[in-house]
């Protein structure tokens, strides 16, 4: 299996898995929870070790199939999660990446992820009420504190990238957006910052400033 490194020193398959799905959105649940953890564990098997969830996939059963699914091979593999949403009585109402709620939902995800640091936390969306400062430097303490290991954000633009640059960048992606990650491609080359891209095939585009490395 291809890797990729993110960041500085995130290495993980090149080939990653979204567990969105597993709970919400894509038609029909695919099967059970008892299906859900077979499919997660057996990807491992294959060699991937990228698994992609949120607290608002569910909302929180996402996490805890994951969490359930790669306790056993935590040390196997790499873990993302995110952030920035408001969440009532089930519902997303809005978005909040407040410092307070940055923490909570951390400390949240750890437990239902059933472990002591996630790999990559990233803001979901943008809070425009919050710097992005404030927002990166509240991650920053978690990463100082253990909790965290990087920092990503989804879905941003480029002033705010510049402003608080993460280890991940995570944008929706289709072929007919092909422009939208050029335009953004070649912004970070100006900035003299390699860009590492998924093929077009994949619903979402990573871009991160390392080479694609082979094992």
């Amino acid at each position: 299996m291809h890797t990729r490194t993110l960041g500085q020193g995130l290495e993980v398959s090149a080939v990653g898995l979204g567990c969105m799905g597993m709970s919400q959105s894509y038609g029909p649940n695919p099967g059970d929870r008892d299906a859900m953890i077979a499919v997660l564990r057996s990807a491992v098997d294959h060699g991937v070790n990228f698994f992609d969830t949120a607290e608002v996939y569910g909302p929180y059963v996402n996490e805890e199939i994951v969490g359930e699914a790669l306790e056993p091979l935590r040390d196997e593999v790499v873990i993302a999660t995110k952030f920035g949403w408001d969440i009532r009585e089930g519902q997303m109402v809005g978005v909040d990446s407040r410092p307070e709620q940055i923490r909570r939902v951390a400390d949240a995800s750890l437990a239902r992820l059933r472990t002591d640091v996630i790999d990559l936390f990233y803001q979901h969306r943008v809070d425009p009420n919050v710097p992005i400062e404030d927002v990166a430097g509240t991650v920053a303490d978690l990463i100082r504190e253990g909790k965290v290991k990087h920092f990503g954000l989804s879905e941003a633009g480029v002033a705010t990238i510049r402003r608080a640059p993460p280890s991940l960048l995570m944008r929706h992606y289709r072929t007919h957006r092909h422009g939208v990650a050029t335009s953004f491609a070649s912004r970070r080359s100006s900035a003299r910052r390699r860009t590492d891209e998924r093929r077009p095939s994949s619903r979402h585009r990573y871009a991160t400033p390392r080479r694609i490395s082979q094992r």
